[in-house]
C-alpha cells in the first residue's frame, strides 16, 4: 500500500511560500500522492431559501489543475490527484488541455480522481446541465482519452462534437482516470471505464461490496485487476496511532493499493502542525 496526503485546502491560506513548504515537506516525509479536493463555488448560507451543505461561501477550495501546475514545479516524485475534479460541471476539451499541460509539467505524475458532484448551484453557475451529469460523464470520459493519446479527432456524440481538430502538446503516457462516488451508476462506470476507485466511505460492508462488484464487472469485461487502484483516505481527526493502523490495515484487506492522511478539520495549527500530524500517521501505519 502506497501513502499519501489530502492538501489541507481550507487551512493552508494564501501564501505560495506555505504552499511551497508543504507540499515540499510532505514529499521529504515520503508522501506518494498529494489529493486536492475541488469545488468551484460556495453558498452564501443566508441567500433566499438558505442553504444547507458539506460547505459554503466561507470553505476555500484552491483551483486544482491550477494550483497541481503549480505544485509540480515543486515537487519530484509525488503523484498529484484531483479527489475528485467535478468532470460533468466542466467542458470537456479546455479539461483535456488543462490535463495534458500539468502532465507534461509534472512529468506524467498526474492521476486524474473524477466525480459527478452534487452542488446544482455550481452546475448552473457553470452554465452545465445537473440532470444530466452522469450520463455525460462516460461520454466525456471518452473524449478525453482520445484528445490525450490522438493527434486529430473527428468525434459526434450525443454531447460532444469535435471537427478534425486536436490537442497539443500531449502528454507522452497515458493519463491514469480514477472515479469516485458510490451510487451503482457510478460504480459501472469506473468497471467500464476507469483505472481506479476513490472510496468516499469507511472500510465498511458496503465498501467491500462495491469492490467485489468492481472485480467481477471489470473481469467480466476482460478488463484486469491488478492494474485497477483503490484509493482510500484516513482522518488524524480522532484517531490513535493504534486507530491508524486498524483502519489502514482493514482497508488492505478489501484490496486498497492506496491511502492518504487528511489532517484539517483536527485543530488549528500551521504548516509545521501538518507535516507533524503526517509524520506522525506514517509512524504509525508504516510501522
Amino acid at each position: 500500500m502506497e501513502f499519501g496526503v489530502v492538501l489541507p485546502h481550507n487551512e493552508i491560506g494564501n501564501d505560495p511560500g506555505a504552499l511551497k513548504a508543504y507540499v515540499q515537506g510532505a514529499e521529504a516525509l515520503g508522501a506518494q500522492q498529494l489529493l486536492i479536493y475541488d469545488h468551484v463555488l460556495g453558498a452564501d448560507p443566508n441567500r433566499q431559501g438558505g442553504w444547507r451543505g458539506v460547505y459554503d461561501k466561507d470553505i476555500a477550495f484552491h483551483e486544482p489543475l491550477t494550483t497541481l501546475a503549480f505544485i509540480a514545479a515543486l515537487t519530484e516524485t509525488i503523484e498529484l490527484v484531483t479527489t475528485i475534479l467535478i468532470l460533468p460541471q466542466r467542458q470537456t476539451v479546455l479539461v483535456a488541455k488543462q490535463v495534458a499541460e500539468v502532465a507534461i509539467l509534472s512529468n506524467n505524475r498526474l492521476r486524474l480522481g473524477v466525480g459527478t458532484g452534487w452542488n446544482k448551484i455550481e452546475y448552473e453557475a457553470l452554465n452545465e446541465d445537473f440532470s444530466t451529469r452522469g450520463v455525460r460523464q462516460s461520454e466525456q470520459i471518452e473524449v478525453l482519452r482520445a484528445l490525450l493519446s490522438e493527434e486529430v479527432l473527428d468525434y459526434t456524440g450525443k454531447y460532444h462534437r469535435i471537427d478534425q481538430a486536436g490537442i497539443n502538446p500531449r502528454p507522452s503516457k497515458p493519463v491514469p482516470i480514477w472515479f469516485g462516488g458510490s451510487a451503482p451508476a457510478l460504480i459501472r462506470r469506473c468497471a467500464r471505464l476507469g483505472d481506479g476507485w476513490i472510496p468516499l466511505m469507511g472500510p465498511s460492508p458496503a465498501a467491500a461490496e462495491i469492490i467485489a462488484a468492481l472485480r467481477q464487472q471489470r473481469e467480466a469485461a476482460n478488463k484486469p485487476w491488478d492494474q485497477f487502484s483503490i484509493l482510500a483516505q484516513a482522518q488524524y481527526a480522532g484517531g490513535t496511532p493504534e486507530r491508524w493502523q486498524s483502519h489502514a490495515e482493514k482497508w488492505r484487506g478489501l484490496g486498497a493499493t492506496h491511502m492518504a492522511i487528511a489532517t484539517h478539520n483536527a485543530g488549528e495549527t500551521d504548516v509545521d502542525g501538518h507535516l507533524a500530524r503526517i509524520e506522525a500517521y506514517f509512524k504509525a501505519v508504516r510501522s
